[in-house]
This record gives C-alpha cells, sequence and structure tokens, in this order.
C-alpha cells in the first residue's frame, strides 16, 4: 500500500488475529500510510480496547482459540455498532464469509492478503463508515431541522423575539435565552438552531438544574475509561456529540461556581477534556443558554462568574410571562387546539366563546407551558366537541380577580394552593399544569407552608 491511496480522513483500525506476523504485518503497512492502529490477540484484548476508545474498521480473524471472530463482531454490535468491521480468514468457504456478512460485517477477505486488495477494500470500508456516521448526524438533527415548532404570537414582544432569531440564527453569536419557566425558551433555541448554517448537525440539548455536579460534568465534558467508579467505557459529552452543530444550555444559572470555571474554558478555547482525561479535544459548537433567573443579579451575590455571564450574554432574547402579553392568549390556545385536532384526529374541537373569555382574563402564572396543559386537559375531560368553561380546570374558571394591594407572594400561595388542590394535592400532575418541576413545587410547597390537608 502507498501514502497516496490513503484515503483523506484516515481512519482508526483495530486488528484482531491471534497469528503474531499477521498482526505485526499488517500494523506496518497501515502505520506506513499514517494511520492509527491497534492490535490484539484475541478477543478479550480486543474488548478491552474497545472499551477505552472507538474505532472506525475492525479487523477480525474468524478461525481463533477460545473466542472466534464472529462471537466477537457480535458483541462488538452490541458496544461499538459504528464501527466496520471486516472478516479475516484463511478458510474461504462459503459457509463462514456468508454467516459473517449476514452478521453485519461489511466485507470479508482471504489470507494471505494482497496488499492492494487489503488497500482497496479498506477504503471503501472507511467510506461506508463516513456515510453511515452522516446519516446519523442527519437523523439526530432531523426533528429540529425538518419540523422546527412554530412561535406563536402576535404581541410586539414576541415579534421582537421573532425578529431577533431571524437576525442571530445566520451568525454563530452565542445567544442567551432569558424568561420565566414555561415561556418557550427551548423553542427559541431550536428555532435558532434550525435557521442557522449548522442545522444539518446535531442541535444537543443539556437540562444542567437536573443533574447534580459530578454528573453534569461528565455530561458536560465526558469521561474516560476509569476517570470513577462504573466508569466502564469512554463516554463523549454533549460538546463532542454537538460537534459541527449547537449545544442548547438550559437552566445555565443552576450549575455550580467549578462547573462554570470548566465550561469558561471550554467556551474560549473550544477544547474538551474528559473527566479523569489529559488530552483535550477540539470541538466546533455554537451555543445557546436559557435561564429563568436574573443572571445579572447573581453575578452581584457571586452565584454566577461575571466573566462566564459576559460571554454567555452575547445576544440576549427575553422572553416576557404571559400576563404581560394578554394578546398572545388566545392565539396560543388556538395554536394548542390545533395541535390536538391533528393528533386525536377531531376536526370539530373549537372553543366556545365563554372559554374563550375565560383563558383571556386569566393570569397564567405557568405561562404557555401552563396553558398548553389547561387545554388538552379540557379537551380529554370534556363531553362534547366545544370546549366550554366548565372542562377548564377549576383554578382557571373560578379564579376570582385579585385587589390591587395583594401581594405577589400571596398572589402566587394562593394559585399554587388552588392547583394543588385541584389536583387532589398530587404533586406530579401539580406540577405539570404549573408547568415546573416537581423539585420547584415542593420548595414553594415549603416556602408557602403549603401541605395537604
Amino acid at each position: 500500500m502507498t501514502a497516496a491511496q490513503k484515503p483523506n480522513a484516515a481512519p482508526t483500525i483495530l486488528v484482531v488475529d491471534d497469528e503474531a506476523v499477521v498482526r505485526d504485518s499488517l500494523r506496518a503497512w497501515f502505520r506506513d500510510d499514517g494511520y492509527e492502529v491497534d492490535v490484539a490477540e484475541g478477543a478479550h484484548r480486543a474488548l478491552e480496547l474497545l472499551g477505552e476508545r472507538a474505532y472506525d474498521i475492525a479487523l477480525l480473524d474468524i478461525k481463533m482459540p477460545e473466542v472466534d471472530g464472529l462471537a466477537l463482531q457480535a458483541r462488538m454490535r452490541e458496544l461499538c455498532p459504528e464501527t466496520t468491521v471486516v472478516m479475516m480468514t484463511a478458510y474461504a468457504s462459503v459457509e463462514t464469509a456468508v454467516q459473517a456478512l449476514k452478521a453485519g460485517a461489511y466485507d470479508y477477505i482471504v489470507k494471505p492478503f494482497d496488499p492492494d486488495e487489503l488497500s482497496h477494500l479498506i477504503e471503501r470500508a472507511h467510506e461506508h463508515r463516513s456515510l453511515q456516521s452522516e446519516n446519523l448526524r442527519l437523523k439526530r438533527s432531523l426533528e429540529a431541522v425538518a419540523t422546527p415548532l412554530p412561535i406563536v404570537g402576535v404581541s410586539p414582544a414576541m415579534r421582537h423575539v421573532v425578529e431577533l432569531i431571524r437576525k442571530v440564527a445566520p451568525t454563530d453569536a452565542t445567544v442567551l435565552v432569558q424568561g420565566p419557566s414555561g415561556t418557550g425558551k427551548e423553542l427559541v433555541a431550536r428555532a435558532v438552531h434550525a435557521q442557522s448554517p449548522r442545522r444539518y448537525d446535531p442541535l444537543v440539548t443539556v437540562h444542567c438544574g437536573a443533574l447534580a455536579e459530578g454528573v453534569l460534568e461528565s455530561e458536560l465534558f465526558g469521561h474516560e475509561k476509569g476517570a470513577f467508579t462504573g466508569a466502564s467505557h469512554l463516554h463523549q459529552g454533549k460538546f463532542e456529540q454537538a460537534d459541527g452543530g449547537t449545544i442548547f444550555l438550559d437552566e445555565i444559572g443552576d450549575i455550580r461556581p467549578q462547573v462554570q470555571v470548566d465550561l469558561l474554558r471550554v467556551l474560549e478555547e473550544k477544547r474538551v477534556t474528559r473527566v479523569g482525561g489529559r488530552r483535550s479535544v477540539p470541538v466546533d459548537f455554537r451555543v445557546v443558554a436559557a435561564t429563568n433567573r436574573d443572571l445579572r443579579a447573581l453575578t452581584r451575590t457571586g452565584e454566577f462568574r461575571e466573566d462566564l455571564f459576559w460571554r454567555l450574554n452575547v445576544v440576549p432574547i427575553d422572553i416576557p410571562p404571559l400576563r404581560e402579553r394578554p394578546e398572545d392568549v388566545l392565539p396560543l390556545a388556538e395554536h394548542f387546539l390545533g395541535e390536538l385536532r391533528r393528533s386525536m384526529n377531531r376536526r370539530d374541537l373549537r372553543l366556545s366563546d365563554e372559554a374563550r373569555e375565560r383563558l383571556q382574563a386569566y393570569p397564567w402564572p405557568g405561562n404557555a407551558r401552563e396553558l398548553q396543559n389547561a387545554i388538552e386537559r379540557a379537551v380529554v375531560l370534556g363531553s362534547s366537541p366545544c370546549v366550554e368553561v366548565r372542562d377548564l380546570p377549576r383554578y382557571v374558571r373560578e379564579d376570582p380577580p385579585q385587589p390591587p394591594s395583594t401581594s405577589l407572594a400571596d398572589v402566587e400561595r394562593a394559585h399554587v394552593r388552588a392547583v394543588l388542590e385541584d389536583h387532589d394535592w398530587n404533586v406530579t400532575h401539580a406540577a405539570r399544569a404549573l408547568g415546573i418541576d416537581r423539585g420547584t413545587l415542593y420548595h414553594k410547597m415549603h416556602r408557602f407552608e403549603l401541605a395537604r390537608p
């Protein structure tokens, strides 16, 4: 084989053969061509190597003592299905070749090898591997690209959000989406990605607030095999998975100070060092972050690093709560009802005039997510195609007007209690109706001293 025959992006190759002369010859051939090559004398050593790194191509000898190549191939399909397998055999029997191909091998080659024939086979296998990887990346981003969810709203505030997305999406600028829970911050992130040049690569979402500090580091940056108890295999983090695409860091205001330091380094250097690793890996990504907290205030109290805030706050997009844009309530309600028409195949679904009035009058502290849950509940529990006031949740249909002197805390406490009562104090269902997670609801219950009677 010659260097001229090597593909532009040389694959990593694992050679598994119990004959030392075969291993040494193949390793020398491929390394002369500039490829990265590891060798193993049997299945056990091969599995150890596969636990440490990923390989583009694996050359497996069919006839080996203890565990043969076919059994190793079956195990590899479970551990690393993305690796392209080529079988090697000195026994050119139709049975073994057909069995290997049926089990998922890309091709096979008969010993003794012709160097040129083997070189062409590796090139074809690498092209096959590249096509598979590209198809996988397209599939991962298909949902975000093909069917980006619409951003519904007729208010000046939402028209401004849509205009900001239109301007910033074609660039690589970092976007910070700010707004209360349930306002649709993830929709904005999806819209930015779907309208960007990176739309054919993955959009990777990380819910920072839902992960413990140690777990978050591993999820963001990945970890090496043996980095901690239970780390039995190399794990690519979300930044590596987002290579070429967009990473969406949701609830960015909830991450701990030490993770903030590591995150800032990755954003500045565009390189990731896995937990337990020493070598940094270059990554190409665009960042969209979101928070329902006031990051500027958190920087003043020292809870959030000021340098990280300015790194993220390149293009801020603020989404006001639904109570500040009441003109968006009915368009959103009609949008959610339209989705239910399609998913439930019920073209006759509609809102009564009285229900529309009540929806418009309610303040929606849980924002669009709470409105969506209320519409779905009304349709599922209602007895007619027309959604009436009686079908709406009790706290919506019976919510009394609040006197101007009532404090915001009192209003929130009364609303949380009403939702809990409406759901028979089922925290999971009440949290879903409010558009918040169970932990946040438990915190509010403790703060307002609310408990099941």
